[in-house]
């Protein structure tokens, strides 16, 4: 698009607008950790045994213990069995008590729990014995919730706008979100979290490409993992919030009801200037353009401005468009695959949580606050070491240590979290890489439909991801052979990607190469003095970062 790089350069790289915008994009992430974690602590672990009231019919003056005692089989150690109960039977108390009970079953009239336990989703849905499954079902559809958000939101992004997609997702998340609590039924509650899931891959990708086509390149990095850091600080809020209210209705209000809030922030969230341009709105653009730069305190030069003439309708990219070009396949496929490696040794290590050895409420803040150095760490290491390098070493560690965690004995629990840690500080380095090397990757006409298309492949990774630990019961190195793998093979197939480091965003497919080519080849003929806009002015669309 002629112009729109140098006049974002005039309106101000990251000004008091960007500032505002950046912040204003924080707020969601909050949320989005909530959801993504929340339901490790509504199904905790509960002491249940069969609901055996029909021996007082018999015996209405027996204690508890003499109830149990009577009608319950013990296991191997002398405790309660508490999927299976001795039948009922016609028998009076005497008999009962003389003969004993010896057929056993399935139970049959549910389950008993403490009475001092509060509410959550195990006790209310029963979610135990032949019913335990539905716990790790219901993690799956809210991550084919997440699939089906990148399906949709992605291409619908590029057509219809960022802020109008951001909006939807943050109503649907907010009145799905408090509807969870008021459902009568768990498949119910599926059903909402798969609604809930698919607005947070609206959320999340589209404050990705929102923020990214605002902010200036050598700020670029900041802004995107800023928010990453929001959601790590999400998850310890989250250990904070769920340990203060006990009671999973009640929690999911508290962590669903304050998105409502952003409503308050319509009026001020911007829609991309560049994705107007590209759509030929430009008036608009330059409306949106200008007051960013009122904001900031900068002014557009009037000639800037006239270079945004819709000379031709920019047409909205699908996803066959990531594939007819020779460097957007090969882009596509191997950005796809990073995300799905990502994805799965990120998943795959999040899921042994319990193993740590702590309280979960404890856990789950140690494995928030890892998060926070990693990407912090990562927006230097972006700038310093470049984009290639930083993603294929990130993945290349995360699957090593997953590789070694193999070979560490059983009795060595510590060493096993310390590098699972490790393991949990790479991934979710190399995860924020992929959230900004994809966005400079792909074209403006095809970034949303690219970025969904690899976070489909993500989501599909976070599907199978609990599936694999199922195979610890053949051997219990088996999973992490597996999580450890996939990330080395994905970390060698990035050293075939272009670095775009000091690359401005390539804004349509038409030029058939990468940005780092276009980058350098646009340096090169700037030396010579003969590189001319649409419009016949210099075009500095494509500049080098400055480091910060």
């Amino acid at each position: 698009m002629s112009g729109v790089g140098d006049i974002l350069k005039a309106v101000g790289e990251f000004g008091t607008f960007q500032k505002w915008l950046v912040l204003l994009t924080l707020f969601p992430c909050l949320s989005v950790a909530f959801h993504q974690f929340c339901q490790l602590f509504m199904v905790p672990h509960v002491p249940h045994h069969c609901d055996t009231s029909w021996i007082r019919a018999v015996g209405p003056n027996l204690t508890e213990e003499e109830q149990l005692n009577l009608t319950l089989p013990r296991d191997a150690d002398g405790a309660y069995e508490q999927c299976s109960m001795y039948s009922p039977v016609d028998w009076d108390l005497i008999s009962i008590t003389t003969y004993g009970l010896n057929a056993t079953e399935k139970c049959s009239n549910g389950w008993v729990y403490p009475s001092a336990q509060p509410p959550s989703l195990l006790t209310e849905f029963d979610l135990v014995c032949d019913r335990k499954d539905l716990n790790a079902i219901s993690q799956s559809i809210y991550m084919v919730g997440l699939f089906l958000g990148a399906m949709i939101f992605g291409p619908l992004s590029d057509r219809i706008g960022r802020r109008p997609v951001i909006l939807i997702s943050v109503l649907l998340q907010g009145l799905f979100g408090v509807g969870i609590a008021f459902v009568p039924h768990f498949y119910v509650y599926m059903a909402f979290r798969c609604v809930v899931g698919a607005s947070v891959s609206g959320i999340t990708m589209t404050i990705l490409a929102l923020a990214t086509e605002w902010v200036g390149v050598s700020s670029r990095p900041k802004a995107v993992l800023i928010s990453h850091c929001c959601f790590a600080i999400g998850q310890m809020l989250l250990a904070g919030l769920s340990y203060g209210i006990r009671n999973w209705r009640l929690l999911e209000i508290a962590g669903s009801a304050p998105i409502f809030a952003f409503f308050f922030c319509i009026r001020v969230l911007p829609e991309s200037g560049r994705w107007l341009v590209t759509k030929g709105r430009i008036e608009e653009a330059k409306k949106v353009l200008q007051k960013a730069a009122s904001i900031n305190k900068r002014t557009i030069p009037p000639q800037l401005l006239e270079q945004l003439k819709p000379e031709t309708q920019t047409k909205s990219g699908s996803t066959l468009d990531l594939f007819r070009k020779k460097h957007l396949r090969k882009v596509t496929l191997i950005m796809s695959c990073t995300w799905f490696v990502n994805s799965f040794v990120y998943y795959g290590l999040s899921l042994n949580v319990t193993n740590f050895g702590l309280d979960i409420y404890l856990t789950q803040l140690a494995f928030g606050a890892v998060e926070i150095p990693a990407r912090v760490g990562c927006i230097f290491t972006l700038q310093w070491f470049g984009r290639k390098k930083t993603q294929a070493v990130l993945l290349l560690l995360s699957g090593l240590v997953c590789l070694i965690i193999t070979g560490i004995p059983e009795d060595q629990p510590v060493a096993t979290t310390v590098l699972a840690i490790i393991g949990k500080f790479t991934a979710s380095a190399s995860f924020s890489t992929s959230y900004v090397y994809s966005a400079e990757l792909f074209p403006t006409v095809v970034r949303q439909t690219g970025v969904g298309l690899c976070s489909m492949s993500a989501r599909l990774a976070a599907i199978i991801a609990p599936l694999i630990h199922l195979l610890g019961q053949y051997h219990r190195a088996i999973p992490m052979a597996i999580f450890g793998s996939a990330p080395v093979v994905g970390g060698l197939l990035c050293i075939l990607l272009p670095e775009t480091r000091g690359t401005d965003l390539v804004d349509d497919t038409e030029g058939g190469r990468p940005p780092a080519e276009v980058c350098e080849n646009a340096n090169s003929s700037s030396e010579n003095g003969d590189v001319k806009g649409k419009d016949g002015g210099q075009d500095n669309e494509y500049t080098k970062t400055t480091h910060f």
